[in-house]
């Protein structure tokens, strides 16, 4: 008696073999109907399926180099004519009409040539030069944050400045008679010493 597994195995192999449209009488190969280019979609041989066929005399229609017009470096839509086609030395018209543009734009020229000498490279008070030191913005900034430090040669910053010592307000935290931190930092640990109930007389885990 059969069982299941082979049952099953036999029904879907009678429902393949039953939508297989080629047979014993009818095998498939390279002289089938189905595998030769005779204008429906099957065949592709030589010469490709109809949608094939149709797609390359599409394709053909649209190109307008053939062996009477070969494209290449001499033809009119290679050279820069005046035309958007052409592009050799000198570029497409829109190229030219860009190159044409931009140097209409830029002031400087062969009579006005941009260096390290220009005014417009120089630190003279406007916001084009920049050299040594900067532009009239930068001047601006560089005051503004001159103007707003508070250390300078006489009150220079350091290890020991009253803003790097922890003296109880915000700015210091370095170490100073026994108090490290700025004055937040100090009031936490207070807070957190008070709240833990674990000390030098009662350690964690004694209890």
């Amino acid at each position: 008696m059969a069982s299941q597994l082979e049952i099953i195995s036999e029904k879907y192999r009678t429902e393949h073999i039953t939508r297989n449209e080629y047979k014993s009488t009818d095998l498939y190969n390279s002289g089938h109907p189905n595998a030769i280019s005779d204008g429906d979609e099957k065949g592709k041989n030589e010469i490709g399926s109809s949608v094939d066929i149709q797609n390359r005399i599409s394709n053909l229609t649209r190109n307008t180099y053939n062996v009477n017009n070969g494209y290449g470096s001499n033809h009119s839509n290679a050279i820069s004519d005046g035309d958007e086609k052409g592009k050799n030395e000198i570029g497409s018209s829109v190229d030219i009409a860009n190159r044409t543009d931009l140097i209409g734009r830029n002031i400087y020229n062969q009579n006005n040539g941009y260096g390290s000498n220009h005014r417009n490279a120089i630190s003279d008070g406007d916001e084009k030069g920049k050299n040594e030191l900067g532009s009239s913005i930068d001047i601006q900034n560089r005051v503004d944050n001159m103007g707003r430090n508070i250390y300078n040669s006489n009150n220079e910053y350091s290890m020991v400045h009253p803003n790097a010592l922890s003296n109880g307000d915000e700015k210091g935290k370095g170490e100073n008679s026994n108090n490290v931190g700025s004055s937040t930092d100090i009031n936490i640990r207070i807070d957190s010493i008070a709240r833990n109930k674990y000390g030098s007389h009662k350690s964690y885990p004694d209890f």
